[in-house]
């Protein structure tokens, strides 16, 4: 997708990699326009050295003299580059921080407090309500943040990023795990018990991809994926035990998870950093953030009303007004028509009107692409502020509008059969409205959809009882049949 007038940039100058990502789309629901990064493990010879070596700096600054050359003749203007853990504990760090001024960007030096809050308020952004910890490993320091209210609030830095953890468990596992709760009470970092631990960083999310793959998760996108703590360190034990690339998967299965062989060599010290937390901070769940600190940058800079809006909807809004200009209007016409047959009414309303947002869209496309697009769209885009359960209930109402009423056994994996059958009654219900009015005013407007007893009564006005005809008689038996309903048909 091009870039716009509206497009805007973060530019994130990590201990390991220096990347750039263009956002674009609705301000709530940023999508990713372009991602690029360059891996110059600036954190390396810190931790050695205490400065950043010549080699590292020659390698960024190529990558930054690039990305602003990118931007410029983009036309992106909106640019906010930040740098972290690397660059603020480097001696030389702000003589670097001059070379990439001279490049015409304007870096910002972030504290540890206030990278750990940009990166909390990313997973605020990304799960409204979320209450619990956050764990942002990068590679050169772990951030732990409290969350509650989709606020951030008791923020560390810790030096526990991916390119120092394997000095510090060269030692053995006992004194690993014993210099990480040192560091974590002279944090004052407590934690309470009981909570949900949110993970952000690619390390982490690598893990989880390997958790999905020995699952055979139905969902390919790591955002969102939870595990239960238990599980967690069963995994991590396997992994961490690994001294190069985690066993027993070979080079070409990290390359179908996506997971590059630089990544692959440091989960075995992710995996260990992980339990030793889990074992600490005892979590309820964990659950698994594609959204840190470039979102976090995005998010405080939302307005009061922009911030909020549901952000599924967001995004549901603006994919299927890109798919079919005349979606949300539809959308909204079929909601209030099909109202009445809602079991769960007031409960999903935002995910209901993204399931009616993505079917009406889905229908511009080749019919015989609808049913299996139906699932790749619902479980393998990347949505924020939906679960796995709302993920399959979006698939089921998709495919229902296009008169598929067979449950696919990936989704009964991912939601609760009540769940899935009120999806499928939306989907049904979308379909009957769809086709009897064909969002016409006049045929929305003379119709109506009732529950009267055990009865599902469709009314039609008397001009319009030309409408009811053997294809709206099925499509009303069988949104019947999935209410548990006898179906009628009434005009006059």
């Amino acid at each position: 997708m091009p870039a716009t007038a509206d497009s805007n940039a973060i530019i994130d100058i990590g201990s390991n990699t220096v990347r750039m990502v263009i956002y674009g789309g609705p301000p709530r629901a940023p999508e990713v326009l372009y991602n690029e990064k360059v891996t110059a493990r600036l954190g390396k010879a810190v931790g050695e050295t205490g400065r950043l070596s010549a080699k590292a700096m020659g390698t960024a600054l190529a990558a930054l003299r690039r990305y602003a050359l990118l931007l410029r003749l983009r036309g992106v203007a909106d640019v906010a580059c930040v740098a972290t853990a690397a660059v603020r504990d480097a001696a030389n760090g702000a003589e670097f921080l001059e070379q990439v001024a001279a490049l015409g960007l304007a870096p910002r030096l972030l504290s540890g407090e206030e990278e750990a809050q940009i990166g909390a308020a990313g997973v605020c952004a990304a799960f409204p309500g979320a209450m619990g910890v956050v764990g942002d490993l990068g590679g050169g320091s772990l951030e732990l943040t409290d969350i509650g209210g989709d606020q951030a609030t008791h923020g560390v830095s810790l030096p526990l990023g991916t390119l120092r953890l394997g000095p510090l468990r060269a030692a053995g596992p006992v004194k690993f795990a014993r210099r990480v709760k040192k560091l974590l009470r002279g944090a004052e970092w407590a934690g309470a018990h009981g909570q949900t631990f949110y993970l952000v960083g690619g390390s982490w999310r690598a893990l989880a991809r390997v958790a999905m793959r020995r699952a055979d998760w139905p969902v390919e996108d790591p955002h969102g994926f939870e595990m239960a703590p238990d599980e967690a360190l069963r995994l991590l034990r396997t992994v961490a035990m690994a001294r190069q690339t985690p066993a027993p998967a070979p080079a070409s299965e990290w390359a179908r998870l996506g997971i590059s062989s630089a990544r692959a060599a440091s989960l075995p010290d992710a995996a260990a950093l992980l339990a030793v937390l889990l074992r600490e901070l005892k979590p309820a769940r964990v659950v698994v953030s594609g959204w840190g600190l470039r979102e976090g940058l995005l998010a405080q800079r939302m307005g009061r009303a922009t911030r909020a809006q549901d952000p599924l909807l967001a995004a549901a809004r603006a994919f299927a007004a890109r798919h079919d200009p005349l979606a949300p209007g539809a959308a909204t016409a079929v909601l209030e028509w099909t109202r009445a047959i809602d079991p769960a009414a007031g409960t999903h309303d935002a995910l209901r009107e993204a399931a009616c947002l993505l079917a009406l869209a889905g229908m511009v496309t080749e019919p015989n692409r609808r049913p299996a697009q139906a699932l790749d769209w619902a479980l393998q885009k990347r949505w924020v502020g939906i679960d796995a359960a709302g993920r399959a209930m979006l698939a089921l109402a998709m495919r229902a509008n296009t008169g598929r009423v067979a449950i696919p056994a990936q989704l009964l994996r991912l939601a609760p059969a009540p769940l899935l059958r009120a999806a499928l009654a939306w989907g049904l219900a979308t379909r009957l409205c769809r086709r009897l009015t064909l969002y016409a005013p006049e045929a929305l407007a003379g119709t109506a959809l009732e529950i009267d007893g055990g009865w599902l009564v469709l009314r039609a006005a008397p001009g319009l009882a030309g409408l009811y005809t053997e294809t709206v008689e099925k499509d009303l038996r069988q949104l019947g049949e999935c209410l548990g309903l006898e179906p009628r048909f009434v005009s006059g």
